[in-house]
């Protein structure tokens, strides 16, 4: 069966966000603080952060047995930071505290570290009230999103970050909704490739088969995600050699009953650099709620293309 694909070029634009500080509103720079660092998804949205003309904490939370500093460079800009590991939690806590003080409504968190450390920090962000975007996938996401709404945090939660793909999951989400059955009786299968250092199953396969039964394939558990994490099972898959650190390939196959008629939805991503992206959007459309007094607290990814707040 043949295959088609496309390609999107971006190139995003540096700008700053700027309200009235009068009225309680946000003023001058967005500050985040990424946690997460070093990891490579913390230094990704690090880079693009200050690329967007955006600053970093000096301080920031990260995993256990990491370094205690680390530095994100980009474009002649370096920001040092401080690393404060989750062996001490109340440590963690006092660091975002001081943050708080020190940015007040600038500051914007970024979570980019663990899936066990999900809803850990969920709680500590719910705790201060802090808001946050989470990237990190994994965790008790109902558990997540009950303390982040109960607890009045602003936040935007979602399983992927780059802008296309939530787009392709709006759509077939739509499609199951406006035509459900359309798929009745076709087979479903679902490949996912990530590097070998990404430990859970995809949070967007995760979130494609729920809208894929919709559309009334025969019943597809997460369980039946084929998870690639080898170099040589995803070299197999189609991944390039040079993608082996940071890649995203994941095919989505419906056959018919009789299997003469096959669907395939496809979305393979070299790197990371269009996740960063889209996690700088995200910020700057959540710091504009807030600055907007927003009564609505708790937001994904496809808010932020509804209101059309994704740069271009």
């Amino acid at each position: 069966f043949g295959s088609r694909y496309f390609a999107i070029f971006y190139r995003p634009p540096t700008l700053e966000h700027k309200t009235d500080r009068s009225n309680n509103k946000m003023a001058g720079k967005i500050t985040v603080m990424m946690n997460g660092l070093p990891g490579a998804m913390g230094v990704e949205v690090g880079q693009a952060v200050l690329r967007r003309g955006f600053d970093l904490t000096s301080v920031a939370l990260t995993g256990p047995g990491s370094p205690t500093e680390c530095e994100v460079t980009e474009g002649g800009v370096t920001a040092k930071v401080e690393l404060v590991s989750s062996d001490h939690p109340e440590a963690q806590e006092a660091a975002l505290r001081k943050m708080q003080e020190q940015h007040g409504a600038n500051l914007v968190i970024v979570d980019f570290t663990h899936p066990t450390a999900v809803n850990p920090n969920g709680n500590l962000y719910a705790k201060t009230k802090a808001p946050y975007v989470m990237g990190t996938t994994g965790g008790d996401r109902d558990e997540l999103m009950k303390v982040t709404l109960e607890s009045g945090t602003y936040a935007i939660i979602a399983p992927n970050m780059c802008k296309q793909i939530v787009a392709l999951q709006a759509t077939i989400e739509r499609m199951a909704k406006d035509f459900p059955g359309a798929f009745g009786g076709y087979k479903m299968d679902l490949t996912e490739s990530h590097q070998k250092t990404k430990a859970d199953t995809s949070g967007t396969a995760k979130d494609m088969v729920k809208h894929f039964n919709g559309l009334g394939v025969e019943p597809f558990g997460e369980e039946d995600i084929k998870k690639l994490r080898t170099d040589e099972d995803s070299l197999a898959f189609g991944v390039p050699e040079s993608a082996m650190k940071g890649h995203a390939f994941h095919t989505y196959g419906l056959t018919s009953p009789d299997g003469t008629v096959r669907f395939e939805f496809k979305h393979n991503v070299c790197g990371r650099r269009t996740y960063a992206e889209g996690v700088v959007d995200a910020v700057q459309f959540l710091a504009q709620k807030i600055a907007a007094g927003s009564e609505k607290k708790v937001f994904n990814m496809i808010d932020v293309l509804s209101e059309g707040q994704m740069i271009k």
